[in-house]
């Protein structure tokens, strides 16, 4: 059993941004040698989550839609009270989806379906620069 962790960065264009982090994820899954395992990915940030969509403009912007009706930006949060900010919502939606999500190593690359892609999906009600850890554990 062996590991390799690495990392990389993208921007954001704040709420509802969501960006395929397919290609940089399988980049960094080439990078370390291994063939069969699983791929952990984690975002630093209490504001931003990850998960698999299949990655087209309709999609995106019903997901925005969903999280608009699950956690309304029209409303006051006791978060926004206590730290007077406005990203009460962005925490909840957030928090909902999870900031982690493994996905299978086989024959070296990650078992993904055909419309199926790796995103992030910001929350946050400002542009963001967000970190994605990315560990590979297999042989």
């Amino acid at each position: 059993m062996r590991f390799h962790h690495s990392s990389f960065r993208i921007g954001s264009r704040g709420e509802s941004d969501v960006r395929d982090l397919t290609g940089p994820v399988r980049e960094a899954v080439a990078a370390s040698g291994l063939r069969q395992g699983l791929v952990h990915l984690f975002v630093s940030g209490s504001t931003c989550a990850l998960t698999t969509l299949e990655y087209e403009p309709g999609l995106v912007e019903d997901l925005g839609g969903a999280l608009e009706r699950i956690a309304p930006s029209d409303r006051a949060y006791e978060h926004g009270k206590a730290w007077g900010d406005d990203n009460g919502r962005s925490h909840i939606r957030a928090s909902l989806i999870g900031p982690s999500l493994t996905v299978p190593l086989v024959d070296g690359t990650v078992a993904l379906g055909r419309w199926q892609q790796i995103v992030l999906v910001e929350m946050d009600t400002r542009p963001r620069d967000r970190e994605i850890l990315v560990q590979v554990i297999g042989e």
